[in-house]
């Protein structure tokens, strides 16, 4: 029987991200296991076509992403999570989101992650695909794709 004890969550703190983390919560419990849950800051370029950023006003954007993405996460748990006892731990990377997802599946060893897919349609979807598509592709534990209410 499939038990998990490690469970990730990305999250974008959107109302679907939301619901991944309720999910992951009475899954949480049913099975006594720990949720990691993880949003991810797209990294900043520091040249654009005609224009490049100063690393100290990259370091400072980091850093304001960081702290806005750790009190948002405090708040979806606050929100989701509090009143029970499932242990949980926020984590803020910086990167291409399905990579950091995959890495964090990786080096903590997670046994099941639960996602939300944001459903794109169209040809950007073809092209580009969506975090969700690529993390199940690359997943080496059990997804959970919820799929937009």
């Amino acid at each position: 029987m499939f038990a998990p004890k490690s469970i990730l969550v990305p999250t974008d703190f959107s109302e679907f991200s939301d619901n991944a983390l309720q999910t992951a919560k009475d899954i949480a419990k049913q099975y006594n296991a720990k949720i990691y849950l993880l949003h991810v800051i797209s990294t900043v370029r520091p040249c654009g076509v005609d224009y490049c950023i100063d690393e100290r006003t990259i370091d400072t954007l980091e850093k304001k992403g960081i702290e806005f993405s750790q009190d948002m996460m405090q708040k979806q748990i606050v929100k989701i999570v509090h009143p029970e006892n499932v242990e949980i731990e926020p984590y803020v990377a910086s990167g291409q989101a399905h990579e950091e997802i995959l890495k964090q599946q990786r080096s903590r060893n997670i046994d099941l992650i639960v996602i939300a897919s944001h459903g794109k349609t169209g040809i950007l979807a073809h092209l580009l695909g969506s975090v969700a598509e690529k993390v199940v592709r690359g997943a080496t534990c059990p997804v959970v794709l919820l799929k937009n209410k």
